[in-house]
């Protein structure tokens, strides 16, 4: 990430905390609209067929969608009630670690694929058409542990956030749901150094993967971190805009 992204972002959020405490009501309207978003583009991008509209219909009304598959549905319901756990423990103390991320994926998959909640998988994961190759399963266990540790000990900032994002995916230790795990973990340690959550929309899908397989295959997570900065700087300018007097 360039150091006049690193500066925008630092400028940005300044100019929100110049506005705390924020109005109640307004804040209320700008969580529930993008706690949809999340939803919505989080399983867009992982294939779910839903629209925006729909998604919204899905968590705000149990409105059944007509030609649509059940799975979708459940998706729907699932990640959104992973969202909303994820923002009552951001506003929580309790610690950032293993068992949270484990409990991320348990809700993210509850009820569309209960089998696999919050187990870490036994078999080789691969990604269709992706030359990255995963750790091998046996371990997972000891790859988490480590993981879940860094984050515990890690700084509420956006690095921090993006680096748990890339490594969680880059064990990928579920065997469905990393990438919705991932950014429910980004986004619960963004929330809890005072950013918004992102949302990587279905039009980013191409950069955001490339961003990560660039990554994995060299080690180098420069391109990511900037993808998501950037997405980081445009949420910035949308919760201004939306809340500025």
């Amino acid at each position: 990430m360039s150091d006049d992204l690193d500066q925008l972002i630092a400028d940005r959020k300044r100019a929100l905390d110049a506005l705390r405490p924020l109005s109640e009501g307004a804040l209320a309207q700008l969580q529930t609209y993008y706690d949809v978003e999340l939803t919505y583009t989080s399983n867009a991008i992982e294939g779910n067929t839903l629209s925006h509209r729909e998604t919204a219909e899905v968590i705000e009304h149990g409105i059944t969608v007509g030609g649509k598959p059940l799975g979708d549905h459940l998706e729907a319901l699932d990640h959104y009630d992973a969202v909303l756990w994820m923002r009552a423990l951001a506003a929580s103390e309790t610690p950032i670690g293993e068992n949270v991320i484990t409990e991320l994926h348990r809700r993210i998959v509850l009820r569309s694929r209960p089998e696999i909640a919050g187990i870490y998988s036994s078999h080789p994961r691969r990604i269709a058409g992706s030359p990255v190759i995963f750790p091998n399963a046996m371990k997972i266990p000891a790859l988490m542990a480590e993981l879940g540790a860094l984050i515990e000990a890690a700084p509420p900032t956006p690095h921090a956030a993006f680096d748990a994002h890339f490594r969680l995916t880059a064990i990928h230790p579920f065997g469905d749901g990393n990438g919705r795990t991932a950014r429910l973990l980004m986004n619960l340690m963004l929330i809890r150094g005072g950013y918004p959550p992102i949302a990587v929309r279905p039009e980013d899908r191409k950069d955001y993967l490339a961003a990560l397989e660039a990554g994995s295959l060299t080690g180098d997570t420069d391109m990511f971190e900037t993808f998501m900065a950037s997405r980081l700087l445009a949420t910035l300018d949308a919760y201004l805009a939306a809340l500025a007097p």
